[in-house]
């Protein structure tokens, strides 16, 4: 069988000498600006050091919300810009966003009642809501929400947010970028960067497999190198933003981050029922516990000061052993470390606003543009409820300096796989039109297993066509190389989601990596190898 086509990999030999936007950082800040970029007519070339979402932006609480905690911070700035965002958001991409309830159970010895329910209103009012309801006050007696806690918690709040599939989220927005001319590179580093003509001379190395090979199949000894000559230069490196000024382009940042690590575990499932809890600590934190690809429960997160690499942020003993007990202290049944099946963590580059609290550090983001001596944007900050306004305000910002005015787009705009017209006739309900899609891809697909069918739904939505092809059977997905993942699946990952590695499948394109074994995996990277 012929190596696949790595179309999506960005090999630097297919490069553009020149392009009008260079962005650094393939997490959902670089790939949405990126992908607004693209969509305006200027020619973009994205370069991230990993895999997309490698970090931060697959390693969050996996929610799109306005921030109901930062209301007591009084940044009702930041919350109402993220409200409105979250109905613009789950129109976008109903199969890897939709609605949920939470249950915030109400402990007179944190905050006193009144308090929760004027912040709930005002959630609540601050922006126009079409999709998610209200908020209200639940007996917990008798309520499915209250059956899996404990009796003393006998009142609630119930208010809505959303959910997203983060690392997906990245990936489809790289994916629009992609499909609308940008070249996006992975496993590719900046080394460098200094002004020419007016504009950037940028520096990339392939930091690839060690094992590549040439056109003739000799091994190449060495990484790539290539050199772009870009009209502006976007730094969305995220956690690396000032490492990047400093070290790839010896520049002295005016600003400075407050790296925060933010650490979750995955538990076998707490409770039957859709809704998620937000919890309360005596140390003003809240914790998170959420139903979590179908079996599992999704508890997060820690705030902890983080002064490494933020490449090797993992959850340490004891921030597992702090979530286990304050989840304990909710839930009837006790948890333990030894019940968490996986966790992760993330480093949070937060705009660093002097407080000392590190859950107090503010969540907004703030663009700093410099046109001496070319064209810079840097991004600091942001969070992923706000990445597509943050996207449209940085491109409003770029665009005139390259003499560019095409209007922005992406408000009303699908994300690849989101647009479901083609096969049901929409709503403009999320979650209800999602299942009129899955109900009707059952329809077109009987020979399908249920689960599969789902699972495929959901990732790709609209999309699921391109994976499965012109297979009229199971046998036509090609080998089964792990339990459920078959080859027409791998093929669409390398092909078009960027996917080089088993890590790349099976965390962040899925999450098969929670019900697979180890020679599993081993078998997804020894296929990735013999066929990539």
């Amino acid at each position: 069988m012929p190596d696949l086509p790595l179309a999506a990999a960005g090999s630097l030999g297919g490069l553009p000498e020149r392009c009008d936007l260079l962005v650094v950082g393939g997490g959902i800040n670089g790939a949405g600006i990126a992908r607004d970029a693209a969509g305006r007519g200027l020619s973009v070339v994205l370069v991230e050091q990993h895999d997309l979402a490698a970090h931060t932006s697959s390693a969050s609480t996996k929610l799109i919300h306005g921030g109901l905690r930062y209301l007591e911070h009084y940044e009702f700035g930041l919350v109402r810009k993220a409200l409105i965002e979250r109905e613009v958001l789950l129109r976008s991409a109903p199969h890897i966003m939709w609605p949920l309830r939470f249950v915030m159970p109400h402990d007179p010895s944190m905050r006193p009642a009144w308090m929760i329910r004027m912040g709930v209103w005002l959630y609540d009012h601050l922006a126009r809501r079409e999709v998610l309801p209200g908020s209200e006050a639940i007996r917990l007696a008798g309520h499915p929400a209250g059956e899996p806690l404990k009796p003393e918690f006998s009142r609630a709040f119930v208010y809505s947010d959303g959910w997203v599939d983060d690392a997906r989220l990245v990936v489809l927005a790289a994916r629009d970028a992609a499909d609308r001319g940008a070249a996006v590179l992975t496993r590719t580093r900046v080394t460098g960067a200094e002004q020419a003509e007016g504009g950037w001379r940028v520096h990339l190395r392939d930091t690839g497999r060690a094992d590549a090979t040439d056109g003739d199949g000799r091994s190449t000894g060495a990484p790539g190198a290539r050199t772009v000559r870009a009209r502006a230069l976007v730094n969305a490196a995220g956690p690396w933003a000032m490492q990047f000024l400093q070290g790839g382009m010896q520049r002295a940042g005016r600003r400075s981050l407050r790296l925060v690590k933010g650490s979750h575990i995955v538990v076998p499932k707490l409770f039957d029922h859709p809704m998620a809890y937000l919890f309360q600590n005596a140390d003003k934190r809240i914790v998170f516990a959420i139903p979590y690809e179908r079996d599992f429960t999704l508890i997060g997160t820690t705030d902890v000061e983080h002064r490494e690499d933020p490449g090797r942020a993992r959850a340490d003993a004891g921030e597992i052993a702090y979530l286990c007990e304050l989840a304990g202290r909710y839930f009837r049944k006790p948890i333990a470390p030894s019940d968490v099946v996986w966790s992760y963590a993330g480093v949070r580059p937060l705009l660093d606003d002097e407080s000392g609290d590190p859950s107090a550090v503010t969540r907004d983001y703030l663009l700093e543009f410099e046109t001496a001596p070319a064209p810079l944007l840097t991004v600091w900050g942001g969070k992923i409820t706000t990445f597509r306004k943050l996207a449209e305000e940085a491109v409003d910002t770029l665009a005139p300096a390259l003499g560019h005015h095409a209007p922005a787009w992406t408000r009303g705009a699908k994300l690849p796989g989101g647009d479901l017209s083609a096969t049901i006739p929409e709503t403009g309900l999320p979650d209800r039109d999602f299942q009129s899609f899955l109900q009707a891809s059952a329809r077109a697909l009987p020979w399908l297993p249920q689960p599969l069918l789902a699972r495929l739904a959901r990732l790709y939505g609209s999309r699921i066509d391109r994976v499965i092809g012109d297979a009229r059977s199971l046998a036509d997905l090609g080998e089964e190389v792990a339990p459920g993942l078959h080859e027409a699946e791998l093929r669409y990952l390398v092909r078009e989601e960027w996917a080089r590695e088993a890590a790349d499948v099976v965390w962040r394109r899925t999450k098969l990596g929670l019900r697979l074994s180890a020679a599993d995996v081993a078998r997804v990277e020894d296929w990735l190898r013999a066929h990539c």
